[in-house]
């Protein structure tokens, strides 16, 4: 894809979890021919059928090889856990065509996304550096995203055409990602010291009380609901941010900082992701108590 197209590009999908299908199935634009996945969960018996629902209803091919899901795409996005992103441009890049453009919204560190970058461009595609910086729900399609690299601009373009909300802050491969990273810092790790608090709060039969401070304190908070919603993530989406966790650690200590914080939020959020608990209702006592029990 290069700076001078005028029809809209084929798309590819490396990946096709919660974020990419909550992003594909709500795209205003569908004037492409095309619109592939691949996900290396086809390849297992246990989550193929998960995919094809999410591709049935996305409107979205799946394919069992990259090298189909990749033929002829102008714009690929790849959209894997952090710990598979590298991974990912490693399996793809033989089979990326010239020019095409590899939007890598992983979150990951800058150095991986240098590193994935080197792979793509040798390759003769484009790489972008793309960050998502909200979940994708609600809004999907319409999550705020950040944009770094010499080929962003171009590739903010398409993205506005499927109604997307791009903004570029940098030429240089890693500052978008830097911001995320950063950002993580603070967002995974609130959700670990909630579940360092107020669990133990519970147990101790002092919640009520503990909250009522933290509400003394930072009253434009509503420390309860909050507090479920942080346990709430870190149940179901554990797994995935203790990779992006570990992506964290890296970009901290490549600024010659320690990551004494981010590697426990790691911890906390692997733990809870390994209870393998439903979220259940939204209730801070009602999860708090149920993580307790397998604790």
């Amino acid at each position: 894809m290069t700076e001078h197209s005028t029809a809209f590009p084929d798309i590819a999908m490396i990946g096709f979890g919660e974020a990419a299908h909550a992003i594909a199935g709500s795209w205003h634009h569908r004037g492409w021919s095309a619109l592939r996945t691949y996900d290396r969960g086809l390849e297992n018996p246990e989550t193929r059928h998960l995919i094809h629902v999410r591709c049935e209803e996305a409107g979205v091919e799946p394919n069992d090889h990259p090298k189909s899901a990749l033929a002829g795409a102008g714009l690929v996005i790849s959209l894997v856990t952090a710990d598979e992103a590298l991974a990912a441009a490693i399996a793809c890049a033989p089979h990326l065509g010239p020019g095409s453009l590899w939007l890598d919204g992983n979150s990951c560190a800058p150095e991986t996304k240098v590193k994935a970058a080197s792979l793509i461009e040798a390759a003769g595609a484009y790489y972008v550096d793309m960050a998502v910086m909200a979940p994708v729900y609600p809004r999907r399609h319409e999550v705020p995203l950040l944009l770094a690299g010499k080929m962003a601009e171009p590739a903010r373009n398409l993205l506005l055409e499927l109604g997307m909300r791009p903004e570029i802050v940098g030429t240089r491969v890693g500052d978008a990602s830097t911001i995320k990273m950063l950002r993580s810092v603070m967002i995974k790790g609130l959700e670990a010291l909630t579940g360092e608090c107020l669990l133990a709060a519970r147990r101790a039969g002092v919640e009520d009380a503990v909250l009522a401070s933290l509400k003394a304190s930072d009253p434009g908070i509503d420390w309860s609901a909050r507090a479920s919603y942080n346990l709430e993530r870190m149940l179901v989406h554990g797994e995935r941010r203790a990779a992006e966790m570990e992506e964290v650690c890296k970009t901290l200590t490549s600024l010659g900082l320690p990551d004494w914080m981010s590697r426990s939020t790691i911890e906390w959020q692997r733990k809870l992701a390994d209870l393998e608990l439903e979220a259940g209702v939204n209730s801070l006592t009602v999860r708090a108590d149920r993580i307790l029990e397998c604790l």
